[in-house]
């Protein structure tokens, strides 16, 4: 049986355990691109395209993971992931995961769902889904 769990991490380090997920869908975070928000993707001064940097081993993802126990208790011991509370809990995200969530979005005191759902309207899989 799997289930599903959202994290903060690093490319490199989902790239680590990728293999031992029967899912997984990724946003890249940091530098908040123009279409996250619906902006036009162009600089309005000169017309030109603004075109997000390509992400590298060290950009940090918020990452939705569907997997089985084993490998969300891998992922929970290695300090490169953060686990955020489940999608329906009313708990908070940590404030170190709310501040690389924010470029997108994500209010200070947010839960895990809202998050997800604004994470969403970058990456429409990242969507809470009753799990």
């Amino acid at each position: 049986m799997t289930g599903h769990r959202y994290y903060v991490t690093t490319l490199a380090a989902w790239q680590r355990h990728a293999s031992r997920f029967a899912n997984s869908h990724w946003l890249a975070l940091g530098e908040q691109s123009p279409s996250a928000v619906g902006a036009p993707p162009f600089n309005v001064k000169g017309g030109d395209v603004a075109e997000p940097a390509p992400p590298n081993d060290a950009t940090p993802i918020l990452v939705l993971v569907e997997a089985d126990e084993g490998a969300h208790l891998a992922l929970e011991d290695d300090a490169a992931f953060e686990a955020l509370p489940h999608a329906l809990a009313q708990k908070p995200i940590s404030d170190a995961a709310q501040a690389a969530l924010a470029a997108h979005g994500v209010a200070p005191g947010a839960t895990t769902f809202d998050a997800a759902e604004v994470a969403a309207r970058a990456h429409p899989l990242l969507r809470p889904r009753v799990f």
